[in-house]
């Protein structure tokens, strides 16, 4: 037998320490070199001796391993640091199904996520008639009646988005003065619809309400958790968009004039949220969300970038542009708006520098600006890109070989017996 692979048999172990003795194991074609001793950290895994012995390659001297090279460059880096750190790409179940793999078993439960077995019947409410409610008006997929509820659902709140804007057109308004008896003047207050139009759009409103009402109410009782169906995002912006009607009819009804044009701007503008209700039905809207959701810390930096450039150039512009006698720049709060949209390089051109050192401070903030808007980019992009094909793409079983852990249940009785075959090798080379 050759010199070399006695010395691969001799033991490692020499005074009860490990030597730094280099291991190289192959993953899928990807080779790591780490010391004997960071692996002898972890005895009961299958990265350890003698469990590893069952993949060592005598031709090529290594240790191979098909499995994936993300998460086996996590595994390693857990042996080295304790720090274990699922790589940002992989899935959960595949990073899981790997530790479990090698061996890691309470590592796996402490730092993946448990994935949850419930279904979606599990979901549904237990009686008969509240699920075929439920699945009426939540799942348009499971039934063609369902499905012309969600279209006729959208038609309606398309037409009450498009009466809502007809009816801030010149043709159908009317100005509503307020007479001042101290000054004996009158101003301007607000604009309503007029006399012959206003029942024409009143109807029309009413159907829209009355059936975003009937439809949120059905929703709610058929709904298997209550308190899960009231605080949901779309659910709430159901509220929102229903809630105003019912509060400008109050008002009128209770001859609250004042009141009522107090708030009536107030509650005309939350009416522009039923727009949303759309991205009930539209999955690229929920795609969206999902990419505002998850980019939510690179968007908080990217407005902590924009309100310090902000500060930072209007300042400084104010001062280079404040002796000028015709100056725009009033002062560093009116000079935001024009970092604002200089940085966002959308420049209206209604606040512009005149001097030699204001139109440089314009010149850096474009730059700056452009840059600032260009570095979260990428990794929104790339949340889009995830959630898109993950709803193109809907998540598949796993192999359940690949599941698997390779000794199995008989773990232990096949580490002892390659233990067992690596002794009887070792004396019969002795012997010879």
């Amino acid at each position: 037998m050759p010199v070399s692979n006695i010395f691969l048999l001799n033991p490692i172990k020499t005074d009860c320490n490990i030597e730094k003795h280099r291991v190289c194991v192959n993953v899928s074609g990807k080779k790591y070199e780490t010391y004997e001793s960071t692996l002898a950290k972890y005895p009961g895994t299958l990265l350890a001796l003698p469990q590893r012995e069952l993949f060592f390659d005598s031709l090529n001297g290594e240790y191979f391993f098909d499995r994936n090279r993300k998460a086996f460059g996590a595994i390693l880096t857990y042996c080295q640091t304790g720090l274990l750190v699922k790589p940002p790409s992989l899935d959960d179940r595949i990073f899981a199904a790997e530790l479990r793999y090698f061996g890691f078993e309470s590592e796996s439960e402490a730092h993946i996520p448990p994935v949850s077995n419930e279904s979606e019947n599990s979901l549904l409410p237990t009686n008969k008639y509240l699920k075929y409610i439920w699945q009426f008006f939540e799942a348009p997929e499971t039934s063609l009646g369902a499905r012309l509820v969600s279209l006729f659902s959208m038609s309606v709140i398309l037409l009450s988005i498009a009466m809502f804007c007809i009816e801030t057109l010149p043709e159908f308004k009317q100005p509503v003065y307020t007479f001042n008896n101290l000054t004996n003047e009158s101003s301007l207050l607000s604009f309503q619809t007029k006399t012959e139009f206003e029942s024409s759009f009143y109807i029309v409103e009413c159907g829209c309400i009355m059936w975003f009402t009937i439809e949120y109410l059905l929703r709610l009782l058929a709904s298997p958790k209550k308190f899960l169906f009231l605080r949901q995002p779309l659910n709430v912006i159901d509220i929102v968009s229903i809630l105003p009607f019912y509060i400008t009819a109050f008002l009128h009804s209770a001859n609250s004039n004042v009141a009522s044009l107090s708030i009536f701007r107030v509650l005309r503008i939350l009416r522009v949220f039923r727009i949303f209700k759309l991205s009930r039905y539209s999955k690229g809207l929920q795609v969206l969300g999902c990419t505002f959701k998850a980019s939510l810390q690179e968007l908080g930096l990217l407005a902590f970038f924009l309100m310090i450039g902000v500060i930072l150039f209007s300042s400084v512009a104010y001062f280079c542009e404040e002796t000028e006698p015709k100056t725009e720049f009033r002062s560093i709060i009116h000079s935001f708006w024009w970092a604002i949209v200089t940085m966002t390089t959308v420049g209206y051109g209604d606040i512009t520098p005149t001097t030699l050192g204001g139109k440089i401070v314009g010149s850096m903030c474009v730059l700056v600006g452009v840059l600032t808007l260009a570095f979260p980019v990428p990794v929104i992009v790339n949340n889009f890109s995830y959630f898109r094909s993950l709803d193109q793409t809907p998540l598949e079983p796993l192999d359940e070989d690949y599941l698997e852990i390779p000794l199995g249940n008989e773990r232990n009785s096949s580490t002892a017996s390659i233990a067992t075959n690596s002794t009887n090798s070792m004396q019969l080379i002795y012997k010879k």
